[in-house]
């Protein structure tokens, strides 16, 4: 009997890929849209509103859920962090997969594995890191996957970032002093599916295997895309004294005991 996977943020990078490795999987995958329905999202389903979480689950019976949806932008707590403690309670006794984030880190401490306590220095970090308490406290049997930047397939936002600055459709710089560990977004899609089908529960780090700036990342990208590395401005966070996560680098070392997926390196995955 076919799975059926409920995938909130359908139409979202990362939601689309999970939408389309599911059906490759196997899976019979249906997700879900805010604003403008998709290919790979069908369902309208706004995560504040509780009761519509409730309706879209009985209509959808789904076996399990994905949930890679956020705000429509990085200061949509209602959406990010309440919309996930909706979805929890509702979704009682279902299979969840939570998405968290390593914006939950302040970059003080550089190596964060799954006992890390949130440390965050910005909203949007604050957001993810309350979604992820909410989602523990209210379904210990979740997996709650923190991930880095996504990117791999063209349509990540560093990607399309570093196609702008190059072009001078973008202003800003890419920071030389701000390190994550970038996974593509095949292997963190599959990764999901992984766990979606198992009863792994609790947070797991799934990122890629380098750490790399955010400079260095774009570098990667516009070699690859053969594009002219020496037009991508550079800058750091010290420079500016912007208050963000610095460096924070996600331990991969529970992921590679749990998972089959195999969390390639940014200058493995970047390689063309």
């Amino acid at each position: 009997m076919t799975r059926r996977l409920l995938i909130t943020g359908g139409s979202g990078a990362l939601g689309r890929r999970v939408v389309a490795r599911a059906a490759a999987a196997g899976w019979d995958p249906i997700g879900t849209f805010v604003a403008r329905p998709a290919p790979t999202a069908t369902v309208r389903l706004d995560i504040r509103d509780p009761a519509q979480i409730r309706r879209v689950l009985a209509e959808v019976r789904p076996d399990a859920i994905v949930h890679t949806a956020s705000g429509r932008d990085r200061n949509d707590w209602a959406a990010t962090a309440d919309g996930a403690a909706h979805l929890a309670v509702a979704a009682a006794g279902i299979r969840l997969v939570h998405v968290s984030s390593d914006a939950i880190f302040s970059g003080r401490d550089v190596h964060y594995d799954e006992t890390a306590l949130p440390d965050p220095v910005y909203r949007y970090g604050a957001a993810k890191a309350a979604a992820e308490t909410a989602v523990r406290a209210v379904d210990p049997a979740a997996a709650i996957v923190r991930t880095s930047l996504i990117l791999g397939d063209g349509n990540g936002a560093h990607e399309i970032l570093t196609r702008d600055l190059i072009a001078g459709r973008a202003a800003g710089a890419l920071f030389t002093d701000e390190i994550r560990t970038p996974v593509h977004v095949d292997d963190l899609a599959d990764a999901l599916l992984e766990l979606a089908a198992g009863d792994y529960a609790g947070v797991l780090n799934v990122a890629g295997a380098d750490p790399v700036s955010r400079y260095d990342l774009g570098v990667l990208v516009a070699r690859r895309e053969h594009l002219d590395v020496a037009a991508i401005p550079a800058g750091s966070l010290a420079a500016l004294g912007l208050h963000r996560p610095t460096d924070v680098r996600l331990v991969l070392d529970r992921a590679k005991q749990v998972l089959r997926v195999r969390l390639r390196g940014a200058h493995e995955f970047l390689a063309g």
